[in-house]
């Protein structure tokens, strides 16, 4: 078994032991709890809100604190946005991100644009399936170590028991509770804060949702059209309001957790990734999931460099060439193999031709996926002004 899967499973344990149900608490046969004022772009569902997670602005103001404090790390060096700055489209530049410690992680931070539509979180994990459940993984995990709470965690909390400020976001956040100071608390309140990272004012979205047919250029529109056509295949895995096919929100069903295996890597011809990397595999064993991920949004991409669960594809351009090829080649070296020939590879990546027009046309469409007015809100920055915000919002 396992590191992650083996963690994972803890976590979930230690949940239901603290009466949060399977993976966070919440009930997906209840409705949708009612109170929270939801301001929602034009088109867009109301997210499932979790029944043991209600939102208010007041838990939702503690979240926000919380995500911008380096003090929720063991050294006090690292906060939430260290991973997922707003500058960045809540991602942070690197390869794959590094612990307060300093340990490398093996995957890239995933952005949190619209993280509240998501089924599943995180690149292949199919356990966690809310907000909260997520928010220990970083705050407990240990492999790697992020923020460092295990053995640590009375120490941590300490720093905002004794702070005059989150005394009184904890009380307010947390009305009538004697003691909300836990990790329990702390994790709801970010996932709350979390909730409302929600990006829907793109070009893209006032054009085709809000009427305005003059706020996407002619080559925005030429590449929408090949993003969503059959030779390219885009739209089966980043489709819907949300660009990514893995959404859950109030009026669905059923949620649609979806992984993929895109060719990234085929080591030795065999179908492998590199160890660490090989996605559902790591908690199914099964050979079919060798290599599947989760496909993520593609809002505010243009931001969110370099790309894919590694970070090993630095530029909109060579992921373009990656799926024109139908998979990448590496032709020598510990990893080499052709991706494009893997056993596993999803058969919806199958290779494409751009002329060098329509390549930049397509590039164009992922940029009017860009929301400058989601980007620049006020009510997502850092308290402490330890993150500036991007210069566009200056």
């Amino acid at each position: 078994m396992s590191q992650q899967l083996s963690w994972t499973l803890l976590l979930s344990a230690l949940l239901a032991m603290a009466g949060c149900g399977d993976g966070g608490g919440d009930d997906e046969t209840s409705p949708p709890t009612t109170g929270y004022s939801w301001s929602l772009p034009q088109g867009f569902p109301t997210p499932r809100e979790s029944a043991d997670n209600p939102l208010t602005d007041a838990k939702i103001e503690l979240g926000r604190h919380l995500f911008f404090d380096p003090r929720m790390s063991i050294n006090q060096t690292m906060a939430c946005a260290s991973c997922h700055q707003p500058a960045r489209g809540f991602t942070d530049g690197r390869l794959t991100s590094i612990g307060a410690t300093g340990e490398d992680h093996p995957r890239n931070a995933m952005s949190l644009t619209n993280v509240v539509y998501n089924a599943t979180f995180n690149w292949a994990n199919p356990i966690l399936a809310t907000l909260h459940a997520q928010a220990l993984i970083p705050i407990f995990g240990e492999f790697p170590l992020e923020l460092g709470w295990s053995d640590h965690e009375t120490e941590i909390l300490d720093r905002f028991r004794h702070d005059a400020v989150y005394q009184k976001l904890f009380a307010d956040a947390y009305p009538g509770e004697t003691n909300p100071f836990n990790a329990d608390r702390v994790a709801k309140a970010i996932a709350a804060f979390e909730s409302i990272l929600i990006s829907g004012h793109s070009p893209y979205d006032k054009a085709t949702l809000q009427g305005d047919r003059n706020a996407m250029s002619p080559a925005a529109r030429r590449g929408q059209e090949l993003f969503f056509s059959e030779r390219m295949e885009c739209f089966h895995c980043h489709g819907g309001f949300n660009f990514s096919q893995s959404v859950n929100h109030a009026g669905t069903t059923l949620a649609q957790a979806e992984f993929h295996n895109n060719g990234l890597y085929n080591i030795g011809g065999t179908g492998d990734y590199p160890l660490n990397n090989r996605g559902l595999w790591e908690f199914t064993q099964r050979p079919a999931d060798m290599g599947r991920f989760r496909a993520p949004t593609l809002r505010n991409i243009e931001l969110t460099a370099p790309y894919m669960h590694d970070g090993s594809i630095a530029t909109l351009e060579e992921v373009l060439d990656h799926y024109s090829r139908g998979g990448r080649l590496i032709k020598e070296g510990p990893l080499a193999g052709d991706g494009a020939k893997s056993p596993y590879k999803s058969e919806l990546i199958v290779g494409f031709s751009l002329t060098p027009q329509e390549k930049q046309d397509v590039i164009a469409f992922f940029q009017s996926l860009t929301d400058w007015e989601f980007l620049c809100d006020p009510r997502f920055t850092d308290p402490f002004g330890n993150f500036p915000r991007h210069p566009r919002c200056n």
